[in-house]
């Protein structure tokens, strides 16, 4: 069945919204996936430091690493989630220009993709504030070793 492209742009125009989400949810990604490397980064770090540590200081050390691993965790729930309401919003786009072309009313799903790829993220910039807060823990850790606290 041949479409008009007059038929199909009011289904463009639509799936502009979508593309828009996936291009900001590229940019936290990136955010996330900076944070997540330099967690990974200093876990390496500390794991080195541990081996030459006296007690005390292997004990501060330890509470940095169970920290650091903590919000590696978090950070890869909150990079799932973000991926996840990505994909979302492309099968979403995918729905939108099939129906287009099929000449099938989509309303149903086209609905549940949207608001499961907006759960989602609302989901991982739930994580990714967690993982904020809980790198203060890791701050005031290093903050009591000197004795600033």
């Amino acid at each position: 069945m041949q479409r008009e492209l007059t038929d199909i742009i009011p289904y463009l125009q639509t799936a502009i919204g979508p593309v828009i989400l996936i291009s900001g949810v590229g940019m936290l990604l990136l955010v996330m996936t900076n944070r997540f490397g330099r967690i990974i980064d200093r876990s390496r770090q500390l794991v080195e430091e541990l081996g030459s540590a006296d007690a005390a200081d292997a004990v501060l050390v330890r509470q940095q690493i169970r920290i650091l691993f903590l919000r590696a965790r978090v950070l890869r729930l909150a990079i799932a989630l973000a991926s996840g309401s990505m994909l979302l919003a492309a099968l979403l786009i995918v729905t939108l220009f099939i129906s287009a072309l099929a000449g099938w009313h989509a309303g149903g799903p086209v609905v549940v993709q949207f608001i499961g790829s907006l759960l989602s993220l609302i989901g991982s910039i739930i994580a990714f504030l967690y993982d904020i807060n809980v790198s203060l823990a890791a701050v005031r850790v290093d903050l009591m070793d000197v004795g600033a606290l």
